[in-house]
């Protein structure tokens, strides 16, 4: 037996939470007294006064010890002793790791759930136990909760698995660390391994960090637990640990209790394809990814704060279910023109070659997709991610994934590579359906799915990109056989991605009724009937069109990049569906009326029919609505604020922009919430943040509540992200925007710019938006962005413009001009700085980075030499 102490002087680790235990063993240690170590800060709460819940029972995996967890142990202290819920800590050392004993047998899985068993008998735990664990910790407390249900309140996850698919290699990581002649030289003889591991940290650990998770590792002799616990890895059915992992895999299916899963996507181990098959296991799990941390999640991410929020909120949720409502299937208004020759559908050509589908056609097209793909294999929960371009190819993949229960994944290419990527990953769809572009990008970046082709492919071709079948294929082999029974409407219909504009982009799910509920609410705002013609440059309304039972046209444009849109584009689009309704975006608008010039007088008389014209995205300013009305003199047009979670909130006309301007209410005013939509406002304190209690009480500048049929269900995989969308709300379903606004006294809501754009001044809070409007009235001033820089609490403001004509390099505004944005601004500006471009979000054109203008404008005025950002 060998067991040394835990060092004293830990970072970040009080000593006092420190403890060891003599243990009589179990299975091969019958008989045998185990000594161990762990952390426990029951004593800290006794002292307090203060009775705990229950115990979280906290499982490190390899090669780390228990010190992974001080965070937790010492923050449920703190949380309790401040009034919240209380929970005993308690951490181990598993045998031949940390500062527990180092034994002579091999401990095998099965083994160390019998150590963990063996402890919590000698260690009793105070109240009902909630499991903790990760990496091949994850699956020893996860063995110990099956045995123990009785005891058992709860479990949650960090980075782990419990199941490897047959024919899928294991981590290469994990394959190098067990390779013969590598196990003992890379885990044991070496530090090898245990350097690796931490070096996973993002951002890298401190130094004095690295050397406490070492501590218990400085010679070989304590490092063999490290060497057994990969020999241990169960890499097949002949593995002696292999039929332990099967029981345990198979055993959570039915601990049917709350269970959280934190994880760290960026781990080179255990990557989403684990979280995905937990999730499948324990689908009652609440779930939050944390971009941008990997495999030592505890030390990437605010991990410990979660764990006691999500504690906090077990058996008290703020939000409730929405209430029963009539509903109609999205693709029921599809279903009642099946025998309909009409143009449904209009692809339109960059040659000029346009392709039209009918109502007939387009139904048969769904009905046989539908058909195959269930043949396939695809089934109703299953996530299909879409790679394809808006067009009736399309269209039709859509409703036939929703018509047989499968979830939509719509991630656009506007969110670039990286986005694009981690949205697909975060999804983990089961299958992809994409053309050659989008199945190239997801072969070489290795997306999750299986793949299938919109086309048929030679057969190397489709070997190479990992093909299995195509649409085609698909439909080939159809029979008119009756379709599944259809998702109900409480069923999860679709994730739609965020543009990513205020950080990485996140997934919204709807269900079944929320989508239709977004149909319902288009049709009764604009008065949309089956004679309509819908083109739209918007990809989540592009694919609505068939919905409405409207004919629906997307002109030729690159979708990625919404200022490729044209007004010939538009013209040609409204010519060939007949279109009396057009809907773009921001950044499409302002090309649109800056092509204006290259229309025929033909296709200026075509836009001529056009009656509605809608533009969301972003507020546009009364002048480019006004150019845009003049390219479509009969239309009445209107400005839709809205949101990935919430497509529809408000709008508001032409001649509602325009008297808007004439009020002395400071934003830009977005109309008046649309039918069965509710907003309010959580006003901001003295530091910026929205903690007042949600109200319709006007003029008061906060946050933008709203609550609405079609509302988004939740964000998906993002339980922390979800809670904070949530918080402090009213009774019913609500979400907090990010928007920072007001509502004025006849109800209409004004936007003033984004929570994270706030600028907290010596004299309260600022947002951005109403200052921006005064300077870019200045007629050298194309666009323009107040951000501030300086200690918090004490900001000053910076104007940073885009001037007419455009600035060649970035500086100092030009002696007039900043005489003049500071006469025109309402509050003081210490500098005034100018770029070639504003930064914006990649997306939609349109959303200005003031967060990255901001560390440049501090950069710029500190005297550093800063990139342009």
């Amino acid at each position: 037996m060998t067991q040394t102490h835990a060092p004293t002087d830990l970072p970040g680790l009080d000593a006092t939470y420190s403890r060891t235990a003599t243990v009589p063993g179990r299975g091969l240690d019958a008989g045998i007294e185990r000594h161990w170590h762990y952390l426990d800060n029951g004593d800290a709460l006794a002292a307090a006064g203060i009775e705990p819940e229950g115990t979280i029972l906290a499982v490190h995996g390899n090669p780390t010890w228990s010190y992974m967890w001080r965070s937790l142990v010492a923050a449920s202290v703190t949380a309790a002793q401040a009034g919240g819920r209380a929970w005993r800590v308690v951490a181990v050392d598993q045998l031949e790791m940390g500062f527990s004993e180092r034994t002579s047998l091999r401990r095998t899985l099965r083994q160390r759930v019998d150590d963990l068993t063996a402890f919590t008998a000698a260690v009793p735990l105070t109240g009902p136990v909630i499991t903790l664990g990760h990496d091949w910790g994850g699956v020893v407390s996860l063995g110990w909760a099956t045995e123990h249900t009785t005891d058992l309140a709860a479990t949650m996850l960090l980075n782990t698995a419990v199941h490897h698919d047959d024919g899928t290699p294991i981590p290469a990581p994990l394959r190098l660390a067990g390779a013969r002649g590598m196990l003992g030289a890379g885990s044991v003889n070496t530090t090898a391994f245990l350097d690796v591991t931490l070096a996973l940290a993002s951002p890298p650990l401190d130094r004095d960090v690295r050397d406490a998770y070492r501590a218990p590792y400085l010679s070989a002799e304590r490092r063999r637990g490290i060497g057994a616990f990969v020999a241990d890895i169960p890499v097949g059915p002949s593995h002696e640990s292999f039929s332990e992992l099967t029981r345990i895999a198979d055993g959570i299916r039915d601990l049917g209790l709350p269970t959280l899963m934190l994880w760290g996507p960026k781990d080179p181990i255990f990557s989403d394809r684990y979280l995905n098959d937990l999730m499948t296991r324990m689908p009652q799990a609440d779930v939050h990814r944390f971009e941008g941390a990997g495999h030592l999640i505890a030390e990437d991410a605010p991990y410990a704060a979660t764990v006691l929020s999500w504690l906090d909120a077990l058996g008290s949720s703020t939000t409730e279910a929405a209430p029963a409502t009539a509903f109609e299937p999205l693709w029921s208004r599809l279903d009642a023109r099946a025998d309909d020759d009409s143009v449904a559908v209009v692809e339109m050509g960059a040659d000029g070659t346009n392709r039209r589908v009918s109502w007939r056609q387009l139904d048969d097209r769904v009905r046989r997709l539908a058909e195959g793909l269930h043949r396939h294999g695809v089934r109703r929960g299953d996530r299909v991610s879409l790679l394809v371009p808006p067009g009736a190819t399309l269209t039709a993949v859509v409703y036939a994934c929703l018509r047989i229960g499968a979830v939509v994944v719509v991630a656009d290419a506007g969110l670039g590579a990286k986005g694009l990527g981690r949205a697909i990953r975060g999804a983990w769809p089961r299958f992809v359906i994409g053309d050659l572009r989008g199945l190239t990008a997801a072969r070489v970046l290795r997306w999750p799915g299986e793949r299938i082709s919109t086309r048929s492919l030679p057969r190397a071709s489709a070997a190479a990109l990992g093909v299995s079948t195509s649409l085609g294929d698909l439909i080939r082999g159809t029979s008119g056989a009756a379709l599944p029974p259809e998702p109900e409407a409480s069923d999860p219909a679709a994730i739609l991605f965020t543009s990513g504009s205020t950080g990485p982009a996140k997934g919204a799910l709807y269900t079944h009724a929320q989508l239709s509920g977004i149909r319902d609410a288009l049709v009764k705002q604009f008065n949309l009937t089956s004679e309509s013609g819908l083109v739209t440059g918007f990809a989540p309304f592009a694919l609505l069109g068939p919905a409405l039972g409207a004919r629906s046209a997307t002109p030729d444009m690159d979708v990625s990049a919404p200022r490729t849109l044209t007004a010939r584009a538009v013209a040609a689009a409204v010519t060939e569906s007949d279109a009396d309704i057009v809907f773009l975006s921001p950044a499409a608008v302002l090309n649109v009326v800056a092509t204006a010039d290259e229309l025929s007088p033909a296709a200026r008389t075509h836009l001529e029919s056009v009656r509605i014209f809608l533009s969301t995205g972003a507020p546009i300013s009364e002048a480019l609505l006004q150019d845009a009305a003049r390219l479509m003199p009969n239309a009445e047009p209107h400005v839709v604020y809205g949101m990935t979670e919430c497509l529809l909130v408000s709008d508001i006309t032409l001649d509602g922009v325009h008297g808007a301007a004439l009020a002395p209410d400071s934003g830009v005013c977005v109309g008046r919430p649309v039918a069965g939509v509710s907003v309010r406002v959580s006003a901001l304190d003295a530091h910026g943040h929205a903690t007042g209690e949600p109200l319709d009480t006007p003029g008061v500048l906060g946050e933008v509540v709203v609550s609405a049929p079609h509302l988004k269900q939740r964000y998906d995989r993002l339980w922390r992200t979800d809670e904070a969308s949530t918080r402090d709300v009213p009774a019913g379903r609500w979400h907090r925007t990010g928007d920072v606004g007001h509502l004025d006294a006849d109800g209409q809501l004004w936007i003033e710019g984004r929570l994270p754009h706030v600028i907290v001044t010596a004299d309260g809070p600022l947002a951005p938006v109403g200052t921006e409007q005064q300077v870019e009235a200045v007629d050298a001033v194309r666009r323009a962005a107040i951000v501030g820089i300086g200690p918090e609490g004490n900001r000053q403001c910076v104007a940073v413009i885009e001037t007419v004509p455009g600035a060649r390099h970035a500086g100092v505004a030009e002696p007039d001009v900043t005489r003049a944005v500071r006469a025109a601004a309402s509050v003081p500006l210490v500098a005034v700085l100018v770029l070639p471009e504003l930064p914006t979000d990649i997306r939609h054109n349109s959303k200005i980075d003031r967060v990255a203008l901001s560390v440049w404008a501090d950069g710029i005025l500190s005297g550093q030499k800063m990139r342009t950002p």
